[in-house]
């Protein structure tokens, strides 16, 4: 048991949040590569072990272990080298959730290529940008209208695509990724010498879905899945040989997170449901008929199951669910524990890194907070002057002591942008421009993006908390809570609604929201305006775009400053 784990961590059990914090420690080869030491290794001691279990909602299954994988990604290795694909090239991949992911990612490893997970909804410019960013060699992407059709468009615009490679289907002017694998070897030799990677190597480029400027391509090195161990192993949770479902598609760091690394590493079986799209009641229908051992979501989709007969599923088999992705309100989590008698654990982290803070085992949850700090990261809140926050008072979360041990599964830069990367992680810390604080007990609670935070007639107004008093009221599914112009207090608070099943927006709900709110927290907070949508506004990531509220409200902001027409104004947020 554990076979693979315990290559890479000299310890894997604790007996308190303290020991896993002091003790915890993972050893990186110089020259780890996760196909070979992990995939590989698996199909060599245990060549039936499963690794991947499959469906989608055409009826489809298919069933994959270590063994499948291995020799799949040695054809697809073996397929791309052909095409000219080699050490240090950079391949760009559209695949939603198809099970051929696994097999192309595991196949760039081999060879030592870039992988870029991409998501299905980008544009024509969006594909131009990357490919012309990163110097993207090959495109492989999944038989789709739309998506062909950007590709294609952004062909003319982007000379460095030498070949373009569909899965699941044909298409004229395409190759066949069906047709490669069948033409191509079952073997392959790990590459050595100059041909071989190390663990600084460039593994993987992730796009930043930003609600301003264009996005940034963040690094990752070979490293980067041994991070993954804490994400898996620590706040997931995952068992060997039981099935994992992360609710994410490929072109997200959420899969890395989820649905691959540190999974794999631990010797768990990946279940993927490549839903057409998010229907709660089916996704909850797939976690009762394929009895998932452990479960994880963002906590969007643990509101709208809620607004399903949860407790008509039989959820049993589940032994923790875990969230991340944005904050989760506490009356989500104490819903949840009432229908499933276990409650949601909370993680936190970015697209730059593994789970930065989270209710780890040894951890009673507590509603509303993330939980406390990862080992290795050294995680701590500090102040715009470089200086430990004291409990109660908020700060910047930051990875501090760079300089002394760089924590593997952090990003190492920002690609071909030597400037960002030396701003970033040039010092002894990494600024994630988050803010939240700790309380007397070490717990870590989200107040919000520096410049989310609403200044408010002298009040300092962190959205999260009055976000979390709205959702406690059965009208409301989701919501964003934002500054709006106010000529008289500058900004004042704004929430647009999302509203559940059976309820219609009227002036008395509102009155009604607005009521609730000031008998859930201070008074002061309470939301002056209320505007009902259908959907809130997100970005391809699934970020609300509380940018794009305030900017559609007038609410001016450029790099130095967030002001409304009457002068209000704090710092800004540049990578949300």
């Amino acid at each position: 048991m554990d076979y693979v784990l315990q290559k890479y961590c000299p310890r894997i059990d604790f007996d308190s949040y303290e020991d896993f914090f002091e003790n915890f420690a993972i050893d990186v080869p110089e020259d780890f590569n996760f196909a070979y030491d992990v995939v590989d290794e698996w199909a060599a001691v245990e060549p039936e072990k499963r690794a991947l279990v499959w469906c989608n909602d055409a009826g489809e299954e298919r069933v994959f272990s270590f063994a499948d994988i291995s020799r799949l990604s040695n054809q697809a290795a073996n397929a791309f080298v052909e095409l000219g694909i080699g050490k240090g090239d950079v391949v760009m991949c559209i695949l939603r959730r198809r099970w051929e992911y696994w097999v192309v990612a595991t196949a760039l490893c081999k060879i030592g290529a870039t992988i870029i997970p991409a998501t299905l909804q980008l544009t024509t410019h969006d594909i131009v940008y990357r490919a012309n960013t990163a110097n993207v060699k090959m495109l492989v992407c999944v038989d789709d209208d739309y998506v062909a059709g950007q590709v294609e468009a952004a062909l003319p615009e982007a000379p460095s695509i030498v070949n373009k490679v569909l899965v699941a289907g044909q298409r004229e002017g395409w190759l066949s990724f069906d047709a490669l694998l069948e033409a191509a070897p079952e073997t392959w030799e790990r590459p050595t010498g100059s041909a071989a990677t190390t663990s600084k190597d460039t593994m993987l480029i992730y796009f930043t879905s930003g609600t301003t400027g264009n996005p940034k391509a963040v690094m990752h090195n070979f490293a980067h899945p041994l991070g993954h161990i804490i994400t898996a192993k620590y706040w997931q949770q995952v068992q060997e040989n039981k099935l994992h479902m992360s609710v994410t598609d490929s072109g997200w760091a959420k899969f890395g997170w989820g649905k691959i690394y540190g999974q794999w590493i631990c010797g768990a079986t990946i279940f993927c449901y490549d839903m057409d799209k998010f229907v709660p009641a089916q996704l909850l229908q797939k976690m009762q008929d394929y009895k998932l051992t452990t479960f994880c979501a963002p906590p969007t989709m643990y509101r709208f199951m809620l607004q399903e007969d949860v407790g008509s599923f039989d959820l049993s088999s589940i032994e923790n669910f875990a969230t991340a992705g944005e904050p989760l309100n506490a009356e989500v989590t104490i819903q949840w524990e009432q229908f499933t008698g276990k409650i949601i654990r909370e993680g936190f982290g970015q697209t730059e890194g593994p789970v930065l803070l989270a209710t780890f085992p040894w951890i009673e949850p507590k509603p509303g907070s993330m939980g406390k700090p990862s080992p290795l990261l050294n995680i701590k809140l500090l102040d715009e002057d470089g200086y430990e926050v004291h409990d109660g008072d908020e700060g910047a979360i930051c990875v501090t002591g760079l300089r002394e041990a760089y924590p593997p599964g952090l990003f190492v830069g920002y690609f071909n942008n030597p400037e960002k990367t030396e701003e970033a992680v040039g010092g002894d810390y990494y600024n994630l421009h988050d803010m939240a604080w700790r309380d007397s007990h070490g717990y870590v609670s989200f107040v919000g993006r520096n410049d989310d935070v609403i200044k408010c007639s002298g009040y300092r107004i962190g959205p999260f908390e009055v976000e979390s008093a709205l959702v406690k009221h059965p009208a409301v599914v989701e919501c964003a809570v934002t500054g709006a112009p106010d000529p008289v207090r500058g900004l004042v608070v704004k929430a647009t609604v999302v509203l559940a099943k059976g309820f219609e927006a009227s002036e008395e709900l509102t009155k009604e929201l607005q009521a609730f709110v000031k008998k859930e927290t201070a008074p002061y907070k309470y939301p002056r305006i209320v505007e009902y949508v259908d959907e809130l506004p997100k970005t391809v990531g699934g970020k609300i775009k509380r940018k794009l509220i305030r900017s559609l409200d007038g609410v001016v902001e450029d790099e130095t400053k967030i002001h409304s027409p009457a002068g209000d104004h704090h710092n800004p947020d540049d990578a949300y």
